[in-house]
């Protein structure tokens, strides 16, 4: 093999690999918002969760995404682990799309489609209407150069009539526990080391339609990816929590096992697969010409028939794999401050940017009711009396403020490398609204620090006590503020799923400031008439008017989830 020949074979395989990833971005912008949302909604039955888990691998052809996608829902408790092992029996089905969309390149001429999808793919994604279906159509434009090059360069190559080679391939019995072990293996380290089984999906389509290969092995090969493409997913999942743990371990347990079954009944089930294709067992082992034409279409078909078998023969089993995933994967013996980490986004980014913004809405739900649980230790501030339990209260409400500031500047880092990938409209518009809300939040938490350290100078500088009129109005505007921050975590965490009354917190917003306005009305006359003097009326008013600048944080943190645009848009 000359330098240019093994270059040719390289960049083809690049071709392949980046025509993929343009071809799954860009249908994940196209309907990845639908499909995400999709397996969001409640499942039924396993049965149902097979299906959505075979719509959404076919839907965006990224088995890794989905799988991803799912750890993602399960990390972020949307997903129990029984529903999760069923959307991922039916997101291996659907990946083998993929293969069958390669196979056409080794059984057609399609030149024209790739060239024609290239043409209109350039076009379309000058158009901003339509620049995501552009984007797809590029990638399998791509995909489909790809696999003609990788096809005519193992033709050009003439491998086949290397008499070492051959020689060598012989050596390998489809027969010999050995020989599959080999070719097992080989089949998951190469997966890992490309990162793309559908890349070693198409190298083994080649070798055999060029005669290089037996088919039988290249079927070894197969199961072999099936077992590599799963670990992406255990590696991304080994910071989430336990859940997600066990998600992106039963992704690999499921094709280990199915791996296991199937090789005990190879050949009877590798006939069976051939005669409902229509293809002669005997000629597309021996016949290397027949081999060439129906190789792809029977890899295709009999990774297609082994995950739809492997599914049927799981599904009744789903409660036992719990079971043995939930005893394998253990929780983490650590002590670690969950107040003060990340919940959700401790996985790091999706493959995809598009599905990585849950995960950060989720933060940001965290995000809200950690303000609200703060702003509770302020209001129980103004009643403690003794100095220790006043003291232990303070430093609780200093430790949130850190937090508070970490949370922002992680969540914020986190949405600016998500921002930083090629991201639909629509999900810009959502990242900018999510960046606002995590500024906003942090506000929230300043103003309960500095409500908690103006009670906290008062109490060092002066004995004197607030008067009871002064506490009472003290504790209607903090409870007015704590019904604002309340209905800001309801409006946060349901504002998308279903309508949401945001008179109520616009309302709770002008009580805030007219009540504001009467007390600082109300405290010149007071103090004026003696009933307390200018420092006290000084703390009083300062503690009022935090609580005035908090109820603003909310109503922006509001406004920053962007709600009322998408009702009025239709949304």
């Amino acid at each position: 093999m000359d330098v240019l020949t093994f270059l040719t074979l390289l960049g083809s395989l690049a071709l392949l690999m980046f025509g993929m990833k343009k071809l799954s971005e860009g249908l994940q912008k196209m309907a990845g918002t639908q499909l995400r949302n999709l397996l969001q909604q409640p499942t039924a039955n396993r049965f149902v969760g097979v299906v959505k888990g075979l719509l959404v691998t076919a839907g965006i052809q990224s088995s890794t995404a989905t799988a991803l996608m799912i750890v993602s829902f399960v990390n972020a408790g949307l997903l129990t682990l029984a529903q999760a092992i069923a959307i991922i029996l039916g997101a291996h089905i659907g990946t083998t799309a993929t293969a069958w969309i390669m196979s056409l390149g080794f059984v057609f001429d399609i030149s024209v489609f790739a060239y024609a999808a290239a043409l209109f793919g350039i076009i379309l994604s000058y158009m901003q209407r339509y620049k995501n279906l552009g984007e797809t159509l590029f990638g399998l434009a791509f995909l489909f150069l790809g696999i003609i090059t990788l096809e005519r360069t193992g033709i050009a190559m003439e491998l086949n009539k290397d008499a070492a080679v051959m020689e060598f391939l012989h050596t390998f019995d489809p027969s010999s526990p050995v020989s599959v072990l080999v070719f097992l293996v080989t089949g998951i380290l190469l997966t890992l080391l490309v990162q793309s089984s559908a890349a070693i999906m198409a190298i083994t389509m080649t070798l055999c339609c060029t005669g290089l290969l037996p088919i039988e092995l290249g079927i070894i090969l197969v199961l072999g990816e099936n077992i590599g493409t799963t670990i992406t997913s255990n590696i991304a999942a080994r910071t989430a929590n336990v859940n997600a743990r066990r998600t992106a371990f039963s992704h690999l347990f499921i094709n280990v096992v199915g791996v296991l079954w199937v090789l005990c009944v190879l050949h009877p089930f590798f006939t069976l697969v051939c005669r409902i294709i229509g293809c002669d067992v005997t000629l597309i082992n021996n016949d290397a010409e027949y081999a060439k034409e129906n190789g792809a279409v029977v890899l295709a078909a009999f990774h297609t028939a082994f995950n739809v078998a492997n599914t049927l023969v799981i599904i009744g089993f789903v409660p036992l794999i719990e079971k043995i995933v939930c005893r394998v994967i253990q929780p983490k013996q650590e002590v670690v401050d969950e107040e003060s980490r990340l919940a959700f986004i401790t996985m790091g980014l999706m493959q995809t940017p598009e599905l990585s913004i849950l995960n950060a809405k989720k933060e940001i739900q965290v995000f809200g009711q950690r303000c609200q649980k703060m702003y509770g230790f302020v209001q129980s501030l103004l009643l403690t009396e003794r100095n220790d339990d006043f003291n232990k209260l303070f430093s609780r409400v200093e430790k949130y403020e850190n937090i508070t500031d970490q949370m922002e500047a992680e969540i914020a880092n986190y949405l600016n490398q998500v921002s930083a990938g090629h991201l639909s409209l629509e999900s810009k518009t959502e990242i900018q609204h999510m960046l606002r809300m995590v500024s906003e939040l942090e506000s929230i938490g300043d103003a309960c620090y500095n409500l908690a350290r103006t009670m906290s100078r008062k109490r060092q500088n002066t004995q004197e006590d607030f008067t009871e009129r002064q506490l009472e109005h003290i504790h209607n505007m903090m409870q007015l503020c704590e019904d604002a921050i309340g209905q800001m975590n309801v409006v946060i965490q349901y504002g998308e799923q279903r309508y949401v009354d945001l008179n109520k917190s616009y309302n709770l917003e002008h009580e805030i400031n007219n009540y504001r306005n009467q007390l600082k009305n109300q405290n010149i006359l007071d103090i004026n008439n003696r009933h307390y003097d200018y420092q006290m009326g000084v703390y009083y008013m300062d503690i009022i008017a935090e609580c005035e600048k908090l109820g603003d944080y909310v109503i922006n943190v509001i406004e920053a989830t962007g709600i009322k645009e998408k009702k009025a848009n239709g949304f």
